[in-house]
């Protein structure tokens, strides 16, 4: 093994020893070591960081809960010998119907560790991860080892959720029937029982999304009436919310009402009444909802040092806030969520630019969506070029959608350079697309030409070293690879086609513009009815903008271009009645935005102000609202780092008070022995002088005593690139909560803290950090203010 350049970490005899100890152990149990995770207690009791209960408790929350009010008025009694551990199971019950499973989970482990022999708080851990059923099985066969001792209640419960969590795939609705018949049966048995009548409520929804129709709407609202005639504030509400939210959403209002109020510190609680509102047209209502959502979870994160994407729907809560903050007419509002949505700090498990449903990729999405459809090409101009829309790393679909809007902004604001770099690369991304699509025609007649050779052996196969099975598998995958590609290929020239459009659109050939833009598919279509008016089709034009009305009711937009274009055809008494509408739509819509400022004329022609927005009266159906200042900060902030002082390996004093002004990278290892912290060290250690070049200080503690550390030094070949320290007391780790409250052991943890002291990110868990590249990008894309950042360029 070289490790000259620090290019790999020698490992120390006990490491070596943990090697062949777990190589040996894999191969007894047909294993590789690369699957460690998966094996029984005894094996992941070797590996530090790792939980002794097994590999369920690894992952998930493990610093302790408190408890924190405001999660919903439960009373679910169960077999324990703590009364602190049956408020913290109802905390946890309250959580579930919330859907804030991260900490539904930590409050049942919460439980678990002050009575250990609780089985219900197993039962609940299961019943948060049931997502992740390998975790959720782990969770009940603890509770099922310790059901004998529990309530007839409590046991029924606990074997409801042990079978419906079978990991047999091909009789899931079968089970998932057989659930809801057995929560049922505990209803019967337990009449008094609020919490069996809720999860009836939840499994019939949950039934819907799994192939099981909900067989009666009205029966099943029913049996939520007799929860809220026992506990009106019960938050059940959420279960109402979902069952009327496609149906009847009018039917959900009383839930609405109460939702937010019922559990005010979940933010989810605040959330799912802005569907209902959403679904009658009552924009400004939702915005309420889902900005309340954001405020409680951004306290929340900021109190207790989460990172933003680790919350269930924090995401999708935030981008349709956006995109009614779109619908009401505040265009630039929703830009700037948009916009903050993609500076949140990303993380390869919870919010990447390669995850769909995580902030960093609505915020793009939104944040294109805003720009089209409001026509700022001004603003879309700079945004292009800048990290939101031009960020490395993108899909090829997300890189292209950028590069469509790219330079179809550029077109029509008159920008041949910003146009011609967006189509050299459209162009460029196509030809490869084209390559690829031969490549894989290729390599398709290759296997099939294997395949469908009589021979038992086929001379081309055998080349290829391939059997028929195998080929036919390499098939499909090529399929898919050449579908891949040809659907990418069209995307390209659609999107060409749309630059094209806008080209047209500068040089004010309507017409023509319109029959190109609608063959590129995808722009706003009240805006493509407009091209039709100005175009000469005015009945045309003025008929798809109606339609548009239609469609989207209370939407602003398509009311402002209508009012607007039935102005310009001089169909007064029709724009003025449309103007009324969008007066009476929303009050709070941007007047400074172009769509909106070119009606002042309709304004001036009935006389009102130069503020001509009209208030709108609340409703009389929302119950308490309160202050949203109240709920928590209109946007997420980093939480401090705390104070800290150390000495180093050289007798040095380290702390957070010599960083000051100068961001660094802190991270914890779990001693020389430890595996999986000298791979740790022997990934980033090479790449030292990389964060040092971009700003970045770098400094590891270790959970070692001072005998330790020293055979950590000792174990490289030359000089330590990084400083260490040790922490034997744990007290640092503590303060970064890279602790297992629940079993008194230190965790792996990683933090990028600036040089204002503030945690920008973290990882903290059972494995450490390993992709140091990732983490020197996100650092300079979080630190850019003052740091280089890389970025995609436009152009070829």
């Amino acid at each position: 093994m070289d490790c000259r350049n620090f290019s790999c970490l020698p490992v120390t005899r006990l490491g070596a020893l943990a090697i062949a100890w777990l190589t040996l152990v894999s191969m007894v149990l047909g294993q590789s070591t690369e699957t460690v995770d998966d094996l029984d207690v005894t094996l992941t009791e070797v590996l530090a960081g790792h939980s002794s209960h097994g590999a369920a408790f690894n992952e998930g929350p493990r610093q302790s809960a408190y408890l924190m009010g405001g999660t919903g008025n439960v009373n679910f009694p169960v077999t324990t010998k703590s009364a602190l551990a049956q408020k913290f199971i109802n905390q946890g019950i309250g959580q579930l119907h919330g859907f804030w499973f991260l900490e539904a989970e930590r409050s049942f482990r919460q439980a678990a560790a002050l009575d250990e022999s609780c089985a219900m708080a197993y039962w609940g851990a299961a019943w948060a991860t049931a997502e992740n059923s390998k975790r959720a099985q782990g969770f009940i066969a603890k509770a099922m080892e310790l059901k004998q001792s529990v309530s007839e209640r409590d046991r029924l419960y606990i074997e409801a959720l042990s079978k419906y969590l079978s990991d047999k795939p091909e009789e899931k609705s079968k089970r998932a029937a057989e659930f809801l018949k057995n929560l049922e049966s505990i209803a019967l048995k337990f009449p008094e029982d609020l919490e069996a009548k809720a999860m009836i409520a939840h499994r019939v929804w949950q039934n819907s999304r799994e192939g099981i129709p909900v067989s009666s709407y009205l029966a099943l609202d029913a049996l939520l009436q007799q929860v809220f005639a026992a506990e009106p504030l019960h938050p059940a509400h959420h279960y109402a919310i979902h069952l009327w939210d496609n149906r009847a959403p009018e039917k959900a209002l009383r839930s609405s009402a109460q939702g937010g109020i019922s559990a005010p510190s979940i933010a989810h609680m605040w959330h799912m009444p802005g569907h209902i509102y959403s679904q009658l047209h009552r924009y400004e209502d939702a915005i309420y909802q889902q900005e309340a959502s954001a405020r409680v979870d951004h306290a929340h994160m900021i109190r207790d040092q989460i990172m933003p994407d680790e919350i269930h729907n924090f995401a999708h809560n935030n981008e349709w806030l956006i995109r009614n903050l779109s619908f009401a007419g505040r265009a630039n509002d929703a830009l700037d969520l948009a916009k903050n949505m993609v500076e949140l700090p990303q993380h390869p498990k919870y919010n990447d630019l390669k995850k769909a449903n995580g902030s960093a990729s609505y915020g793009r999405r939104r944040l294109l969506q805003v720009l089209r459809e409001y026509e700022l090409f001004d603003q879309a101009n700079g945004l292009c070029q800048s990290p939101y829309l031009a960020a490395a790393g993108l899909s090829p679909e997300d890189r292209i959608k950028c590069l469509r809007l790219a330079g179809c902004a550029a077109a029509i604001t008159g920008q041949p350079t910003g146009k011609s770099h967006a189509v050299a690369e459209l162009e460029l991304l196509s030809q490869q697309q084209r390559t690829l699509k031969a490549d894989c025609l290729i390599a398709l007649n290759r296997l099939k030409s294997a395949i469908d050779s009589s021979e038992d052996r086929p001379p081309l196969a055998e080349k290829m070293e391939i059997d028929p099975a195998a080929a036919a598998t390499k098939i499909n995958e090529k399929k898919s690879e050449l579908a891949a590609a040809e659907a990418l290929v069209d995307q390209i020239g659609k999107s060409l086609t749309a630059v094209e459009g806008y080209t047209l659109v500068a040089q004010q050939d309507y017409k023509t513009a319109y029959a190109r833009l609608l063959a590129a598919t995808g722009e706003d279509v009240s805006w493509l009815g407009e091209l039709q008016f100005v175009g000469g089709n005015t009945d045309e034009g003025l008929k798809t903008v109606q339609e548009q009305v239609t469609r989207r009711p209370k939407e602003v937009l398509p009311l402002a271009r209508l009012a607007f274009i039935q102005f310009q055809n001089g169909d007064v008494a029709d724009a003025e009645k449309t103007f009324q509408q969008l007066r009476e739509t929303s009050s709070s819509f941007d007047l400074t935005l172009p769509m909106f400022a070119r009606l002042k004329p309709l304004a001036d022609l009935q006389g009102l102000e130069t503020d001509w927005r009209k208030p709108v009266e609340p409703a009389s159906d929302l119950g308490f609202r309160p202050a949203l200042e109240s709920l928590g900060p209109f946007r997420w902030s980093p939480p401090l780092a705390p104070v800290w002082s150390i000495v180093d390996s050289n007798n040095q004093t380290a702390g957070s008070s010599e960083f000051h002004g100068q961001p660094y990278v802190l991270i914890f290892y779990l001693g020389h022995g430890c595996l999986h912290c000298a791979e740790q060290l022997n990934a980033f250690a090479p790449h030292v002088g990389d964060f040092e070049k971009a700003g970045i200080k770098m400094l590891a503690i270790s959970s070692d005593n001072s005998a330790g550390l020293q055979q950590s030094i000792e174990s490289f070949t030359g000089e330590m690139p990084f400083r260490l320290a040790s922490d034997e007391t744990l007290q640092i780790f503590k303060k970064f909560r890279a602790f297992d409250d629940f079993e008194n052991k230190p965790l792996h943890g990683t933090f990028l803290v600036d040089g204002a002291g503030k945690i920008r990110w973290q990882d903290i868990g059972y494995q450490p950090f390993m992709e140091h590249d990732f983490l020197l990008l996100e650092a300079q894309r979080l630190l850019a203010d003052g740091l280089p950042i890389v970025v995609a360029e436009i152009g070829p």
